[in-house]
């Protein structure tokens, strides 16, 4: 069920001291407020600058008046976002974002490390991460959409505003008379999540009043599927791999049944390299082990952005652009 902010905070207790990702914009700026507000002198905000449109100067102006103001310490990184070939633009500003936060909570030789960080993503948020899911046909991974809370590069991060919906934050800033950033980009509808935004969610609104607490049911329920086939998953892989270096073999491989060949090698490929296969490549992998039934079977195949292939016994991935790390 959607929650107030304040039904949301009482909620909230990460571990201290607290990093608050603070962007400049409205859900940002009401997270830093309330936390700045519940644990006085214990809370540091930290501003990724990804350089990327001209209101990066604005939205970092802001974040100096509103810390100067709640007399919170401000951190600063300004990080390259530039896409590389193959990824969207949002996606390599959103790794950027996070290997800078991660960055921020680790320390550094004049800056204390913190125990754990907080990101302001809303209720409306997580629709739109669910329909954006839908639209590209993902799995259960997908349909998981975002966790309120999740470790990454060793640091615990949350989302206390998972529950709480949109328009409520934006009513909360109003009556708080709390100054945010508009980020111009939010009205450009050739980015799918504006879309969404600007004309799905309000005829959801109109036809289901209560989508949001359905859809984050749905998400939760897949969630919990995720998990039972990762356990699984982790399970069938133990016997997979060859002891002296962890490689599954393609002979076990082939003694599993489809579906649970399929979990186990999404499973290997993302755990092992952070490699996620699509459904074709998925497919085509199978079908390579299915045939592989004398020694000189090559198999070669894109999945993510490197190769799994083939080496006697077993299967490997590498990524080309680091060949000494072959493994």
């Amino acid at each position: 069920m959607t929650q107030s902010l304040e039904q949301a905070m009482g909620a909230f207790k990460p571990a201290m001291p607290l990093g608050v990702a603070l962007s400049g914009g409205a859900d940002s700026c009401a997270l830093l407020v309330l936390c700045a507000r519940q644990w006085p002198g214990q809370v540091v905000a930290l501003h990724i600058n990804h350089g990327l449109q001209v209101a990066a100067t604005l939205f970092q102006d802001q974040c100096l008046h509103l810390c100067e103001a709640l007399q919170v310490p401000l951190r600063i990184r300004t990080v390259n976002a530039a896409n590389q070939s193959g990824q969207s633009p949002e996606d390599a500003a959103r790794i950027a974002r996070y290997q800078g936060l991660v960055e921020f909570a680790k320390g550094s030789a004049d800056a204390a490390a913190l125990a754990s960080i907080a990101v302001a993503q809303h209720a409306d948020d997580q629709v739109e991460t669910l329909l954006l899911a839908l639209s590209r046909g993902s799995g259960l991974a997908g349909l998981s959409a975002m966790p309120a809370q999740w470790w990454r590069g060793g640091v615990q991060f949350h989302r206390p505003f998972l529950q709480v919906a949109g328009p409520d934050i934006r009513a909360w800033l109003a009556r708080e008379q709390i100054a945010f950033v508009e980020d111009p980009s939010n009205t450009d509808t050739r980015f799918t999540r504006n879309r969404i935004r600007a004309q799905i969610v309000p005829t959801l609104q109109a036809a289901f009043p209560h989508f949001r607490d359905t859809f984050a049911r749905s998400a939760s329920h897949a969630a919990q599927a995720q998990a039972l086939l990762d356990q699984i998953a982790g399970e069938d892989l133990g016997p997979v791999l060859r002891e002296r270096d962890g490689l599954p073999l393609i002979l076990a491989l082939q003694a599993l049944g489809g579906p649970r060949q399929a979990n186990v090698l999404r499973h290997w490929l993302k755990s092992a390299h952070g490699a996620i296969p699509s459904a074709a490549q998925l497919r085509e992998l199978q079908r390579l082990i299915a045939a592989c039934v004398t020694r000189g079977h090559h198999i070669h195949l894109k999945v993510g952005h490197g190769f799994v292939e083939r080496r006697g016994a077993v299967l490997g991935w590498y990524n080309p652009t680091l060949l000494p790390h072959r493994k």
